[in-house]
């Protein structure tokens, strides 16, 4: 498809306004194997000239290190007033060994974890700060009430949560306006439209689906679980488990065909049929390629119409088969 500027998406009532599709940067320092920190640079350059303005990183992704908060700062730092950077705090990541399995959102800490991040992006400010999970130890209040202080405070200037149900943003929201939720949502992951976007609409809070492509599985590039390494999360994501797989396989291959019809790839359709949810949804999908980044980009000029988003339904009426996440790590609302 012939490139097009990127339109703008308002998000949440308090004036975030970003492009329609977003970047996260997860994938270039953790989870899908080794990273390569010249080219996730490379890639959000070029994202960037394509007109993104939404770039999501987090604590986490440099597994306790900052490793992808520098690299993310390193790659805006010629242009790091023309863009919104967005990260996480949340976790205990103070054992190197289990990283991920333990939650902190004391208040000393997400003050400590945002100074830190502050320093690995090279800025004097977040402009969205997001509990990355919502810890049951440590009411919701007091961490909407400190990253209200640190917006006073001028070092953070957008308050999110990711992975919260409603009865949270509803206490949250009260303390401090919440902006945005972030959470999975995709054709393969639907669990959101029950409960969670009636109230984020409800309360004028913005919606970024991470992993919109199902974990790269909606690229087309797939292989089944036992050919990805250890370190890579599609070794043990049960969607491409026997049989989930297949079932995931065909489920592709018929919004391919869709995808044909309309000009577009099957990246493109999924990315399209979230903008289709609403104004105020921005996915971040996750690349390392800054060829990808232009198909990705290019999916906001794909049009579906009202018969194409109801043969999207029929193929895929509840999601994928097979779970988001193991169970002992699925967040829960």
């Amino acid at each position: 498809m012939t490139q097009q500027n990127l339109p703008t998406r308002v998000l949440g009532t308090q004036g975030l306004e970003v492009g329609a599709i977003g970047l996260g940067t997860m994938g270039m320092t953790m989870a899908y194997g080794a990273g390569d920190e010249a080219g996730g640079i490379a890639t959000i350059r070029r994202a960037h000239e394509l007109g993104v303005t939404l770039f999501d990183t987090a604590e986490l992704y440099g597994m306790g290190t900052g490793s992808n908060e520098r690299l993310l700062g390193r790659a805006v730092a010629g242009f790091r007033d023309e863009v919104v950077l967005a990260t996480k705090f949340g976790f205990d990541l103070t054992d190197p060994a289990n990283v991920g399995a333990a939650l902190d959102s004391r208040p000393e800490h997400i003050r400590e974890v945002t100074e830190n991040s502050l320093r690995h992006l090279g800025t004097d400010h977040v402009d969205v700060l997001y509990q990355h999970r919502v810890d049951p130890d440590v009411p919701i209040e007091d961490v909407a009430g400190t990253v209200g202080e640190l917006v006073a405070e001028g070092k953070v200037r957008f308050f999110g949560l990711s992975e919260a149900g409603p009865d949270v943003l509803r206490r949250a929201h009260a303390v401090h306006p919440v902006s945005v939720l972030q959470t999975e949502y995709s054709v393969f992951e639907r669990a959101v439209e029950v409960e969670v976007l009636p109230v984020v609409r409800e309360l004028g809070i913005g919606f970024v689906p991470y992993s919109p492509l199902g974990r790269g599985f909606l690229t087309s590039a797939v292989k089944p679980a036992a050919q990805y390494p250890a370190d890579d999360m599609r070794s043990w994501d049960d969607r491409w488990q026997p049989g989930n797989y297949e079932r995931n396989i065909a489920a592709v291959e018929a919004l391919t065909a869709l995808a044909r019809e309309k000009d577009a790839t099957v990246t493109q359709l999924a990315l399209a049929w979230l903008l289709a949810r609403g104004e105020d949804v921005v996915p971040i999908p996750g690349t390392r390629s800054p060829d990808r980044v232009a198909e990705n980009v290019a999916a906001a000029h794909v049009v579906l119409t009202t018969e194409d988003l109801a043969r999207v339904q029929e193929v895929l009426p509840t999601g994928a088969a097979g779970s988001r996440y193991p169970e002992a790590i699925m967040p829960t609302w």
